[in-house]
């Protein structure tokens, strides 16, 4: 009878557990069930804009004015198409730039990752940088200065001055004929170089030189020339609103007549 009881006991735990073991396996899967009911919607993910992109000349370092670019100064960069102008030079329309524009002169300054123009660029081979940067018809020519006479040493490369020449009348002493004048031969002309600085680099501000390269037209070449004889020329540094070159309302349009005597015999000159 024992042995009897004992047997009924042990199957009673028995289907205990099996009960339980069914009822956490409902549970788990309900659980399962639910979590994948409330799962939030999967959101399709936009697609990624592509740029059309190319790759464009640019400065590998900073070129100076009349400076002789070498291949090591260029580079191809990515570029924005839409953003590439017309003036670019673009990798896939001319691969062999960089070998073809080494050796060019820089007709004005490119900075560090600026896109290369193929028109600020000169290719002059065997020529110096001053006659690439000067423009078509255009002279350059030299004339002495001192700190007295060339503002002292405030008017740098690029700067518009006007060229004042004074000197004495040619009558007699005592008459009158000898009181001091001075006229502005040429006006609102531009400094190419101060002796041999073509452009203002870093911190330097004043250039004191002995000779100051203009950039002339022929008929004014002749001018100053002619007038080297006649008396004291002076630079007169203008102001950067007169870089357009239109000139204010008060300057003197008029033409002047200078007397040049060379060798005994008097000739006449007309300047603006």
């Amino acid at each position: 009878m024992c042995r009897i009881a004992v047997l009924k006991v042990q199957r009673m735990k028995l289907s205990r557990i099996i009960v339980l073991l069914v009822a956490l396996a409902a549970g788990g899967i309900a659980a399962l069930l639910a979590g994948r009911s409330n799962a939030p919607p999967t959101i399709a993910q936009a697609p990624i804009a592509t740029i059309d992109t190319t790759e464009v000349l640019i400065a590998a370092s900073d070129i100076g004015l009349g400076q002789t670019v070498s291949g090591n100064e260029l580079r191809w960069q990515t570029w924005p198409t839409a953003a590439a102008g017309t003036g670019f030079i673009r990798r896939n329309e001319n691969p062999e730039a960089i070998n073809q524009l080494a050796g060019s002169i820089a007709r004005s300054p490119f900075l560090v990752g600026e896109p290369i123009r193929e028109a600020r660029l000169i290719r002059a081979k065997g020529s110096g940088y001053m006659a690439a940067i000067l423009p078509a018809g255009m002279r350059a020519i030299s004339t002495d200065v001192t700190p007295e006479t060339g503002a002292a040493g405030f008017i740098l490369p690029n700067d518009r001055v006007d060229v004042i020449l004074s000197r004495r009348g040619g009558g007699e002493k005592g008459s009158g004929g000898d009181t001091p004048t001075s006229e502005t031969i040429l006006s609102n002309v531009r400094v190419l170089a101060i002796d041999q600085t073509i452009e203002e680099k870093g911190s330097q501000r004043v250039v004191v030189g002995r000779t100051a390269t203009l950039e002339l037209t022929r008929s004014q070449a002749e001018t100053l020339v002619l007038s080297r004889n006649s008396g004291q020329l002076s630079l007169a540094l203008r102001s950067l609103a007169d870089a357009s070159g239109v000139e204010s309302a008060s300057d003197d349009r008029s033409s002047r007549s200078i007397n040049i005597l060379r060798y005994g015999v008097s000739t006449t000159t007309t300047a603006k």
